[in-house]
């Protein structure tokens, strides 16, 4: 609430960067004991749970360029201050979350026979190491599209802001329904195949998008979307049961990584995008996904269970 006051009133360059690490401090905070909680609401439908979870902030991105189109461009920078009304509904909202999760710690808990996997500790490691790899390939890809492609509409199909904005507006939402549906698919035909159809399934429509023309590109950006973002709801639960009882270190982990990796690779690609032309970072930015290849070393953790 407070960085984005701050972003309704920041007149330098500087002072934006502040307000926006105060927003996304606020929203690194949030993310790790927050998946906690939605996994401790989940019934044992884990996926659904982080599907429904992250889907709110999918959707809030989602309708952050038509915001952005409707209300601060036609009303300008201060008109950012009106969204701080939301973060003030979301802290009332937080505080029944609070009083609801405190009831739930106190409760006596049964015991359960919940089910480990009899994964060696060096097999463990090694997942988490191609875990972190398939992570990598998905937000540094994500972050090509969420930071540029704005300007590569324009720049190579000479639309205005406002007509880029809802090019920008159909991607996300595209990624907030691929969200919503991955963690329930997850839980039915099984994680691992949800990792490996959508980031590896998606390679063929990143490799064709730099080269085709603006009526083609809102498709393929709408299944690329739709097809990396299914799988992030499955690779945190499929963390989660990797290493149990750990579920707040490994969202923490796996959300801290999603955000950095992002924040990481829009400053390193506009470097790029300044040195070579913003074309060819979308034609280097489309292998990526073929890192999804490493998908293949994932154990099936269905497969692999023992009662302790």
């Amino acid at each position: 609430m407070i960085g984005l006051l701050a972003l309704s009133q920041a007149a330098t360059f500087p002072m934006v960067l502040v307000a926006a690490a105060l927003v996304g401090t606020g929203s690194a905070i949030f993310h790790p004991e927050s998946s906690r909680v939605a996994r401790m609401a989940s019934g044992g439908r884990h996926g659904l749970a982080q599907s429904i979870f992250q889907v709110g902030g999918n959707a809030g991105s989602a309708f952050g360029p038509l915001l952005a189109a409707w209300i601060v461009l036609p009303h300008g920078q201060r008109s950012i201050a009106l969204f701080s009304l939301v973060a003030l509904l979301a802290m009332i909202v937080l505080a029944g979350v609070g009083v609801w999760y405190r009831r739930q710690r106190r409760q006596t808990k049964k015991q359960t026979t919940a089910k480990l996997h009899a994964l060696p500790q060096r097999r463990v490691l090694a997942t988490l190491g191609v875990l972190l790899a398939l992570i990598f390939s998905k937000f540094f890809y994500l972050a090509s599209i969420n930071s540029f492609l704005i300007f590569y509409l324009m720049h190579r199909y000479q639309l205005d802001t406002r007509t880029a904005q809802y090019h920008l507006f159909y991607f996300l939402f595209a990624v907030a329904a691929g969200t919503l549906l991955g963690g329930p698919i997850g839980d039915r035909i099984g994680r691992r195949q949800v990792i490996w159809m959508s980031i590896l399934g998606v390679a063929p429509f990143t490799l064709v998008l730099p080269y085709v023309g603006l009526t083609a590109s809102v498709p393929l950006t709408m299944i690329i979307g739709f097809m990396l973002a299914s799988a992030f709801p499955a690779m945190v639960v499929y963390a989660q049961e990797l290493i149990p009882g750990r579920i707040g270190t490994v969202s923490g982990l796996f959300f801290g990584l999603a955000f950095g990796l992002a924040g990481i690779g829009a400053a390193a690609l506009g470097h790029l995008a300044d040195l070579w032309g913003i074309d060819a970072v979308y034609r280097l930015c489309s292998f990526l996904p073929l890192l999804g290849l490493l998908a293949v070393f994932l154990p099936d953790l269905r497969m692999a269970r023992t009662s302790p």
